[in-house]
């Protein structure tokens, strides 16, 4: 399984903010580190979440909810979701409005991790 590590997340999130505006930077590196290792935590040596669709809900809703960086943070959770899955096979069929909707439903604490995997279910080629 393919992972982003967060020199590439910070890369991806500077790019984002200059090709779409925004202010750039981390407000706190804690928060984004949580974020990128909560799909991959263990208990008693299980993982808590295995599959791959259920990773990347977590990771995506950690991002916006953690809100590490000082902007984007819901651009930045959809499309580290979206680059974490296309590198592990992944691909999904949607449109912009659909991604738009999945952030704010997001960052309004109205889908949890289970609405996002649920969502990625059923936008899975």
């Amino acid at each position: 399984m393919i992972r982003l590590t967060e020199q590439q997340v910070l890369a991806v999130h500077s790019r984002m903010i200059e090709m779409t505006g925004g202010s750039d930077g981390v407000s706190d590196r804690s928060l984004l580190d949580s974020a990128l290792n909560a799909p991959f935590q263990t208990f008693d040596g299980k993982e808590i979440y295995p599959a791959l669709l259920s990773k990347a809900a977590v990771m995506c809703r950690s991002i916006i909810s953690n809100h590490p960086f000082v902007d984007g943070n819901k651009r930045i959770g959809i499309h580290v979701m979206l680059i974490f899955l296309e590198l592990n096979g992944i691909e999904l069929q949607y449109s912009q409005n659909e991604l738009i909707e999945l952030g704010l439903g997001v960052a309004s604490s109205n889908l949890s991790s289970d609405d996002i995997l649920k969502w990625l279910i059923e936008h899975a080629k």
